[in-house]
């Protein structure tokens, strides 16, 4: 996104700090998805990866999808202090690596984290000037049919993750903004986080962060 996209903000001189984003939602959501095409689109954007000790899906790729990295040295990197946040979600660590998310905003870049619900409460307590934006399925039924399509759970596995979100749902609250990523309309998706982005970038008192 352009400086042309926040003239208003130029022309009253307000100067646009830069915003960190919390993306987060259900298991199914659709939140890689989302990642995905704003990378294709070119969204100036900075791209948090995530570190986790999950096994890696045939169709994910090493320090772009995540960082994959072992339940040891997860643990020595939590005993470092080089994770912003962690937490254990089914069974598996992740965690979001500090020293990336303060580099890219003492630069001036938005910046984009893409973490579980769990994730995204402690964020809240840490950073609650951030801008969390849940993203949700049109319907559980719609949900099931995403968990399924992946192809990657077991049958106890999904029930899990299907029972997890009646709790994630109650969540909401503590986010900015929500978004229901309706099944073929990622482009909708896309248009909708690009008009947060736009709206924060004209706020008159700028978010501050301290990390």
């Amino acid at each position: 996104m352009k400086k042309s996209d926040y003239e208003s903000a130029y022309l009253l001189n307000i100067d646009p700090k830069p915003l960190l984003l919390v993306l987060s939602g259900p298991s199914g959501a659709g939140k890689d998805a989302v990642l995905t095409r704003l990378k294709e689109m070119g969204f100036p954007l900075e791209f948090i990866v995530t570190v986790t000790t999950r096994p890696r899906r045939n169709s994910e790729k090493d320090n772009i999808d995540y960082h994959f990295v072992s339940g040891e040295s997860f643990q020595k990197m939590i005993e470092a202090k080089e994770l912003l946040e962690w937490a254990k979600v089914y069974g598996n660590w992740y965690g979001v690596p500090g020293q990336p998310v303060k580099q890219a905003l003492a630069e001036g870049r938005d910046t984009i984290l893409k973490i579980d619900i769990q994730g995204a409460t402690t964020i809240k307590k840490i950073l609650p000037q951030a801008v969390f934006i849940f993203l949700m399925p049109l319907s559980k039924e719609d949900l099931v049919t995403r968990l399924r399509g992946r192809n990657s759970e077991s049958a106890s596995d999904l029930d899990l993750r299907l029972r997890t979100v009646e709790e994630e749902m109650k969540k909401l609250p503590i986010f900015d903004y929500a978004i229901v990523n309706k099944h073929g309309q990622i482009d909708q998706v896309i248009l909708e986080v690009k008009a947060i982005i736009t709206a924060e970038k004209l706020r008159v008192t700028p978010r501050e962060y301290c990390l």
